[in-house]
């Protein structure tokens, strides 16, 4: 019998994330608290732009944004707001805060899931690491299940999704 395998990549629908910023931007500009502060959001080539005259307010621009996110069924994995966290920066009058979107599993994480599903599985259970995604294989489609179930409870920084499931 032919061995069994899935990939696990992170991707991110972008067209998902422009509509949760779509509908951001506009409770922004309806929200009585957000009126008079300068507050709004916004694409800046990859990345998302907020922006309002307060380091408070901007933080409340990016909780109703990932507000939106998880409603639209986007891991909040998915935004990099650097190594510090969200932290807004201050710009003239203004402050600011940018966030990128993460898409494929760097080197350094893909080691760890596959490190993670190794020490577990032994060797009935091989993971492989190609580009940004990695393919698992197993004779036994239960294993399969097995690492499946492994990655979602494990606590890692990086949203991942199943596909090619064969």
């Amino acid at each position: 019998m032919a061995d069994s395998s899935f990939d696990i990549v992170s991707k991110v629908d972008k067209q998902e994330v422009s509509n949760a910023l779509n509908q951001a931007a506009k409770e922004v500009s309806q929200r009585y608290d957000f009126k008079g502060v300068g507050a709004s959001i916004d694409w800046s080539g990859d990345m998302v732009l907020m922006k309002a005259n307060s380091a408070e307010r901007v933080l409340a621009v990016l909780d109703v944004f990932q507000t939106k996110l998880v409603r639209r069924g986007v891991s909040l994995k998915t935004l990099d707001m650097g190594d510090d966290g969200p932290a807004p920066k201050a710009s003239g009058k203004e402050y600011r805060l940018e966030a990128a979107l993460r898409d494929g599993i760097t080197q350094e994480n893909a080691k760890k899931i596959s490190k993670l599903i190794r020490d577990d599985f032994g060797k009935t259970v091989k993971p492989t690491i190609t580009g940004d995604e990695l393919r698992v294989t197993s004779k036994s489609r239960d294993d399969l299940q097995a690492v499946q179930q492994l990655l979602k409870g494990a606590d890692l920084d990086v949203a991942l999704q199943f596909i090619n499931y064969r």
